[in-house]
């Protein structure tokens, strides 16, 4: 049944993922935001009503609540920028969507809130709790599902995890990193979050939701370590960390800014299971089940971590994949990728240069630093890997899923596109793509390296490498570049000299979180 559905918080973590299926089902979705520029970014932003204000507006309230069956309400002050006030904040939003709901006739109020034990609750836990009970006392029928640990990349608390994990292979932490914790992967988060709406009119209640593994936090990061294939960390439970102190520590150590570390390592103080089942009576479970905290975790590290270069959201569906990246994840979301681009201009034809580029490697070269490349598989070969002599089959003509001395031809699209993914011994993941675009008069020649650390050792293996990165990918570029505008009857991998004075090519060197 179609209905008229508002949605708060629509560019955060769960209602990026939740809006998409909201519309596949045929609902007409309406969405709150301050600032309409966020849905630029996003697939779904020209399919979604658009009320522009915030919750502490009364106006904007109103207009969110006109004529909506139900309205979501997934938004929270944790890591607001001066944040003193924001249970006071967050109670006045509360009491502005209640007025508005019941002066609309709102049929359905759904609250994403936090598991908790009831008592003891930190700040934010409790100011939760207070919105659920605001909300439920609004006269509106209202459903609050209270969950633990959201797992998917972009989710606060699986980052947490993610990033502690990767660096730290020793782990100092505070003692309650042993207290017992109920983690629920973000698919099934959605599924109870859509099937809320269909709720009985009489219920008012709260829910505990959770997925069907009891752990610690500590069984969380093992776990992590076991999905990605690092050494599982040792975690030293220390009983001097105050809460204060352990969010200056995943601030120092973790991309997550420090007014987000600070509630969500407060809110691990206590035991977070679920307490009931009442959910059972009214929801059906998942098709296949509850996805275990192993699964999820494997589903959450995204493509890259699972071998594939392509990392844009135009490639994912989060209606098939909401453990993905979305592009209104926040920037620190999503494991780490070094990247290393270079692009050049070339009076060749796209042709002539492709040439080039599909003749790269074996007698031909690599175009820079012959020696480097040399000692480099030298090492290589010594520590049990390929080594860079294993060469190529033809010296003009790739093929898909051949060796060129330490790569394998992952992808080739012939006249744009080749994909070198690493097979040499490295702490991590590899890969070298070049394309070749053509431009008025001439080409382009794009170089991407991309690298995906394997725990400490990766992060480590990338800085010192670095240096010589920043020589050989930029004399690459413009060599190759240069190449395909010398006589074809130049030696293989010696530019003719003018080259050297070709202008630098233009670099973007970059860190970025991506799944």
């Amino acid at each position: 049944m179609s209905r008229v559905i508002s949605v708060t918080g629509a560019t955060g973590y769960i209602g990026g993922r939740l809006v998409p299926r909201l519309l596949a089902a045929g609902h007409r979705v309406r969405v709150l935001t301050r600032d309409a520029a966020k849905l630029r970014d996003v697939p779904w932003g020209r399919d979604v009503e658009v009320v522009v204000g915030s919750l502490d507006d009364a106006d904007a309230a109103s207009s969110l609540c006109d004529g909506a069956e139900v309205v979501y309400y997934l938004v929270h002050s944790m890591g607001a920028r001066g944040d003193e006030d924001f249970a006071a904040r967050e109670r006045a939003c509360a009491e502005t969507l209640s007025a508005a709901a019941q002066e609309a006739a709102v049929q359905r109020i759904i609250y994403l809130s936090g598991l908790n034990p009831g008592a003891g609750l930190s700040r934010h836990l409790a100011s939760r709790a207070e919105v659920g009970r605001i909300l439920m006392e609004s006269g509106v029928p209202t459903a609050v599902l209270q969950a633990g640990l959201v797992i998917g990349s972009g989710s606060a608390s699986f980052e947490m995890v993610r990033h502690l994990t990767d660096v730290l292979p020793v782990m100092p932490a505070p003692h309650w990193v042993l207290n017992r914790v109920q983690p629920i992967a973000v698919r099934d988060a959605l599924h109870y979050l859509e099937a809320a709406a269909d709720l009985p009119a009489n219920v008012n209640r709260a829910f505990d939701i959770g997925g069907p593994d009891v752990l610690t936090y500590a069984d969380m990061m093992r776990g992590y370590a076991r999905a990605k294939g690092l050494r599982e960390p040792v975690i030293l439970a220390l009983p001097v960390l105050t809460p204060w102190l352990a969010a200056q520590w995943v601030n120092l150590v973790t991309p997550i800014p420090r007014a987000l570390a600070i509630p969500l390592v407060e809110s691990l103080q206590n035991d977070c299971v679920v307490r009931e089942h009442g959910i059972d009576e009214f929801v059906p479970r998942p098709p296949d089940g509850l996805t275990g905290y192993q699964r999820a975790v494997e589903l959450a590290l995204g493509k890259i971590e699972r071998g594939e270069v392509e990392t844009t959201w135009a490639s994912s569906s989060p209606l098939d994949a909401p453990s993905d990246p979305l592009p209104s994840d926040p920037d620190w979301s999503g494991g780490t990728v070094f990247t290393d681009l270079r692009t050049t201009e070339s009076s060749a034809s796209p042709e002539r240069l492709w040439s080039v580029v599909e003749g790269i490697g074996g007698e031909n070269g690599w175009y820079s630093l012959p020696l480097a490349w040399g000692v480099r598989g030298w090492i290589d070969k010594l520590a049990g890997g390929v080594g860079l002599r294993r060469g190529r089959r033809n010296p003009h003509r790739l093929q898909l899923g051949e060796a060129l001395d330490w790569w394998r031809v992952e992808a080739l699209e012939p006249g744009r596109l080749l994909r070198l993914r690493a097979e040499m011994l490295v702490p991590g993941r590899a890969w070298l793509e070049m394309t070749v675009e053509p431009r008025r008069g001439g080409s382009v020649y794009a170089q991407r390296a991309v690298f995906v650390p394997q725990g400490l050792a990766g992060r480590l293996y990338w800085l010192a490498v670095l240096p010589f990165h920043g020589i050989i990918f930029s004399t690459m570029a413009s060599r190759i570049a240069a190449r395909a505008e010398t006589d074809l009857k130049a030696t293989p991998g010696q530019p003719r000299t003018d080259a050297a004075r070709r202008p630098a090519p233009r670099t973007q060197r970059n860190t970025t979180h991506d799944s």
